[in-house]
């Protein structure tokens, strides 16, 4: 698998471009809300999008700690923590903050992936850091970890269109969205990859600039 993983992104950018391990752990949280009745909604697309991950790394997301659930897969020489917080998307810092401080790991070396009610369906946008942005996950996150400073993969879920927002999140996609949206969990592993090896300002350079460009197109 490291192998494959090495000659995937070898193709994107130079070997001199990998980072210099600040530390040897990353740790990528997709946020949701557990139970099966909220399985394919909106709101759980970073569950959606951790899951392909796992499936891409050839390990499971199901060992229980943290008040999550937990996988752990090598990329080259990372160790990378694959959490789903399973307590509901209000309290995601939580677990998030747990498994940091279990592993050491620093908020610069933290990525949180999750859906976004502002970005078309299917639309991916990373960040390094910034606001939460009205997203209650994300607010718990930055008061449990004390900084914003932390990697973002916003996964578009497409505006609530005069719907109330808390219900249209709890929606599960329509037949016609489908389609964009498995792309986007797809392109969501390459990206967490890329930043995983690469850091974030190669990943935004690299995935921001795709999307852009081939949502242009379609247009």
């Amino acid at each position: 698998m490291t192998e494959t993983l090495s000659e995937t992104f070898g193709d994107l950018l130079p070997a001199s471009a990998l980072l210099k391990p600040r530390t040897t752990m990353r740790l990528i949280a997709g946020l949701g809300n557990p139970g099966s009745e909220y399985d394919s909604t909106r709101h759980n697309v970073g569950f959606m999008a951790v899951d392909a991950l796992a499936e891409r790394l050839g390990v499971s997301v199901r060992k229980k700690a943290f008040n999550g659930l937990v996988g752990e897969a090598m990329v080259g020489d990372l160790k990378v923590i694959l959490l789903k917080p399973q307590q509901y998307m209000n309290r995601s810092g939580h677990a998030i903050a747990t498994a940091a401080g279990f592993y050491k790991i620093a908020p610069q070396d933290v990525m949180v992936v999750l859906d976004d009610l502002a970005l078309p369906v299917g639309q991916l946008r990373l960040r390094a850091k910034g606001a939460a942005g009205g997203h209650n996950g994300l607010k718990d996150i930055i008061a449990r970890l004390g900084t914003d400073a932390f990697a973002r993969l916003r996964i578009g879920i497409g505006d609530a269109g005069g719907r109330d927002a808390a219900d249209y999140v709890l929606s599960r996609f329509g037949a016609d969205e489908k389609a964009a949206i498995e792309k986007a969990v797809a392109q969501s592993s390459e990206a967490l990859l890329c930043w995983v090896q690469y850091g974030i300002d190669k990943a935004m350079n690299q995935y921001n600039a795709r999307i852009d460009a081939e949502t242009k197109n379609e247009k």
